[in-house]
């Protein structure tokens, strides 16, 4: 499952050397775990992330899938996200909002919260890998994929919120597991769609729940304990003893907690202020990198934009760079999984439309600005670590420890880089666990049904999974989850394809308010005026 521990999604790509129980009875129940999931992890694995040559070019069809949609739909839609983004803005501003509007966030906590999912280890690692392996050239084609993948995130979280439940306690619950149901019994009328949808609408859940537990939860709190270790002094440090990874597990389980059994509002309160400030604290060590040797910035810039279409020095060539550039970004900013609208869906907004124009700004934050900051920065430190790395790879297809690339490009300026990288992992890691925690719990009530006994089952075994993380490493459970999650891009897109022509409805409903003026107790006027300049779609 090399391209899974290399590429790893947004949550955490280009994983660190995993910390598991070596001996023992854990190591032997750990052992037995993973001998039970290895061909259950290989079957899926090698079907979700299978290559498929055509036209002569050969890449993972899943991949494909993802890009081809974002493609389709930015093409179905005007080029959306480069014509609205000032109206983005403006929404995520609140400037169009009304505080009774139905739902339980605004629009910045919601994509707070989305992000808190996305944006993870794999801006860091996933990138380090991304660059070895195509080069700076990797750079331009990952930038790409991110601004197709605007589209696809737009479309799925317009859907999200047109088809999301109001609960009696005024709580709301969205995401595929609603509008692949209700959607698709209302775009293909009859006992056939009703059926499709409530399949596929489980399914999704499936998916969702599994991943939650495994890469959202199990995986992150596994490399946060490790990386803390490992700055402590490893296996002889203060940390290195076997009880610790368990008293550190227990404390990440006890701070997850606390923020999850508060719901969508905890968790897009803690969002709304994590999510920023992790992003601060990583671009600003990026910019000191890129100030720094800021005369080399045009020649890195050149290096990237020479390369994307002249693959020097890549195996195979610009096809290559393309390759391993879209891939990365596809991984990273999960435009197409059907993952974020969970989150989205609870904005309050009485147009749905609205948060699918906030949520595409996404992907621009992940993929156009994280992944292109730490791809820049590898690439201006021009670091020896990195220049051997690409020729191992050259050489024998040896992929080095992306977040040792990463690293040793923040060494060149900051030598004690090690310990921000280690705040980051922790940010990174606790805030994707509390928005993954937030998407399995909505999996698990469509499952089994939504009470609050329900509810806290669910959020009890969650946090036990993150001692159980902390401890194993569940290598083949964890890569099983990994193509689970893919595989629910299948799934999910195939409904966003049928439902896309609703997604236009709601478009036009949207800016007949916005030239009514009826889209918020302020700013009635600048509306009028915001309506007037964006096309109509």
């Amino acid at each position: 499952m090399h391209r899974i521990q290399a590429l790893q999604p947004g949550l955490g790509g280009g994983r660190f050397q995993a910390q598991g129980a070596e001996d023992g009875i854990l190591g032997q129940t750990e052992d037995k775990i993973n001998s039970l999931f290895d061909p259950l992890a290989k079957g899926l694995g090698d079907f979700v992330f299978a290559d498929v040559t055509l036209f002569g070019l050969t890449f993972p069809w899943i991949v494909a899938w993802l890009v081809v949609a974002g493609a389709v739909f930015t093409l179905y839609f005007g080029f959306i996200q480069f014509r609205t983004l000032k109206l983005s803005l403006n929404l995520l501003r609140g400037r169009y909002s009304r505080h009774d509007d139905p739902g339980e966030i605004t629009h910045f906590q919601a994509l707070s919260s989305a992000l808190s999912g996305t944006v993870g280890l794999g801006n860091i690692a996933g990138v380090g890998v991304a660059v070895t392996i195509g080069g700076a050239g990797a750079t331009f084609w990952m930038v790409l994929c991110g601004l197709l993948g605007m589209a696809s995130k737009f479309v799925e979280c317009t859907l999200g919120v047109r088809y999301r439940d109001e609960h009696p306690d005024g709580s709301f619950s969205g995401g595929p597991m609603k509008y692949l149901s209700k959607g698709l019994a209302e775009r293909l009328p009859g006992a056939g769609g009703r059926v499709v949808g409530k399949v596929l609408a489980a399914l999704a859940a499936v998916m969702i729940l599994l991943f939650g537990i495994g890469g959202g939860n199990m995986f992150q709190a596994n490399q946060t304990v490790t990386q803390i270790r490992n700055i402590t002094g490893g296996d002889d440090g203060a940390l290195g003893g076997s009880g610790s990874a368990l008293i550190m597990g227990i404390v990440l389980a006890v701070v997850v907690g606390a923020v999850i059994i508060g719901g969508i509002k905890s968790i897009g309160k803690v969002a709304s202020r994590l999510v920023p400030g992790m992003a601060v604290i990583y671009v600003g060590a990026c910019l000191i990198v890129i100030l720094t040797n800021v005369t080399s910035v045009p020649s890195a810039f050149g290096s990237i934009f020479h390369e994307a279409f002249t693959g020097e020095g890549v195996v195979g060539g610009v096809i290559g760079a393309l390759i391993v550039g879209f891939t990365r970004a596809a991984f990273s900013n999960e435009a197409g999984l059907g993952s974020a609208p969970i989150a989205h869906s609870a904005v309050k907004t009485r147009y749905p439309v609205t948060e699918g124009l906030v949520a595409l700004i996404g992907p621009f934050i992940d993929t156009v600005v994280i992944c292109t900051m730490t791809a820049l920065t590898i690439v201006i430190a021009d670091s020896p670590f990195w220049n051997e790395a690409k020729a191992q790879y050259a050489a024998d297809g040896t992929t080095a420890d992306g977040v040792t690339v990463t690293s040793t490009a923040f060494e060149t300026v900051l030598p004690w880089f090690p310990n921000v990288l280690t705040v980051a992992v922790l940010l990174f890691a606790i805030s994707t666990m509390i928005t993954w925690s937030y998407y399995g719990q909505k999996a698990w009530t469509h499952l089994f049904g939504k009470t609050k006994t329900s509810e806290r089952v669910y959020q009890l075994v969650f946090c036990l999974f993150i001692v159980i993380g902390a401890v194993l490493t569940f290598g083949s459970v964890l890569d099983f989850t990994d193509a689970v999650l893919f595989l629910l891009a299948l799934v999910n897109i195939v409904g966003l394809y049928l439902l896309a022509p609703f997604v236009k409805q709601e478009l036009a409903r949207f800016r007949e308010a916005l030239r009514a003026g009826d889209v918020g107790a302020r700013g009635a006027a600048e509306a009028r005026v915001q309506a007037t300049e964006e096309p109509t779609a």
